[in-house]
């Protein structure tokens, strides 16, 4: 079936204008990725012990559905698990020289979320609180913002034929409008967790650190003490009774650009489950690319040019056919 000249002068125009378009969208300048307001949450994973508390809070507070297995069944703990589309929030065991150790996983809040980036529709959003939030009313479906996330969070209803939606923790936004901490922090019996303005948990990160690392060197000093007036046998269990040295290290400060929780922990991240990340967002990296391919409107004016020479001999061929 032939094109007529009016119909390939609309497609040339259409091709013309969404390349114009995703060009701007190229030379657009990043978006403002935090501020000084924002809030977040340092987790120190030395004082998690694994009790699930937060998971029931979380469960609660946002109405998912209860587990096959009650939250003080513990035999959970024996499998890695991951957030889902009932499950926001979980802990896992790790193995660590022989010890266990635990780690709270769940959306991080990225300052430059990639999911925000992928989603084409908005249903997506990064707030001045920090929260990254979610529009069931907006999405269709696409699931790019799954395939985005550095994380692997977002978690998608496939159970739900006709409604179904992309699940993840959404900060417990509503709380934190009322003036509260999410509830996962207000359920934790060991005070594992902190909330308040990002710029101030950096501080607590850090202040934290050296206590522990002082800490450490005053138990070494007086297990060596110890040592000199007990069986060695004494002075090994003494030693080892002493807390860890928390890493000097915050996780979360600068993976994927930064995120709104924060974590500190005795053990490396990567024994704990934490990917090890590039400081640069995601989102920055794409868009670089794009802005290189449509610098200079470069690849649209070569459209048009293409276009235009296809319609020059088309239209050459139909006047000798004529």
């Amino acid at each position: 079936m032939g094109v007529s000249r009016r119909g390939f002068l609309g497609i040339l125009g259409g091709a013309m204008a969404g390349a114009t378009l995703a060009g701007g969208r190229a030379n657009a300048q990043p978006p403002s990725s935090t501020s000084a307001d924002s809030f977040g949450c340092l987790v120190d994973l030395s004082l998690c012990v694994g009790c699930r508390k937060c998971e029931a809070a979380c469960n609660k507070q946002n109405s998912l559905p209860q587990p096959d297995r009650p939250f003080d069944d513990m035999s959970v703990l024996d499998t890695f698990r991951r957030p889902d589309a009932d499950k926001f929030t979980v802990v896992n065991r790790h193995l660590v020289g022989g010890a266990p150790a635990y780690a709270k996983v769940q959306c991080l809040h990225c300052l430059d979320p990639a999911c925000v980036s992928a989603c084409i529709v908005g249903a997506l959003t990064k707030e001045p609180s920090g929260a990254v939030r979610y529009d069931a009313s907006k999405c269709i479906g696409c699931r790019y913002c799954m395939v985005a996330c550095p994380f692997q969070i977002p978690a998608y209803e496939y159970s739900e034929a006709l409604t179904p939606r992309v699940r993840k923790c959404e900060f417990c936004f509503e709380r934190q409008m009322e003036g509260k901490a999410p509830a996962c922090v207000s359920a934790c019996p060991k005070e594992a967790m902190a909330y308040g303005k990002r710029e101030d948990l950096l501080l607590m990160a850090r202040e934290r650190i050296r206590s522990s690392a002082a800490r450490q060197v005053t138990a070494s000093t007086e297990g060596a003490a110890d040592a000199a007036s007990t069986p060695a046998g004494d002075a090994a269990a003494g030693n080892g009774a002493a807390p860890l040295p928390l890493l000097p290290y915050i996780y979360g400060e600068r993976e994927a650009g930064g995120t709104s929780w924060l974590y500190v922990a005795s053990h490396p991240f990567e024994s704990l489950g934490l990917l090890r990340l590039p400081p640069e967002a995601p989102p920055r990296l794409t868009e670089a690319i794009q802005h290189g391919i449509f610098k200079n409107f470069v690849p649209p004016l070569g459209l048009a040019t293409l276009l235009g020479m296809a319609m020059y001999t088309l239209r050459g061929r139909k006047e000798k056919e004529q």
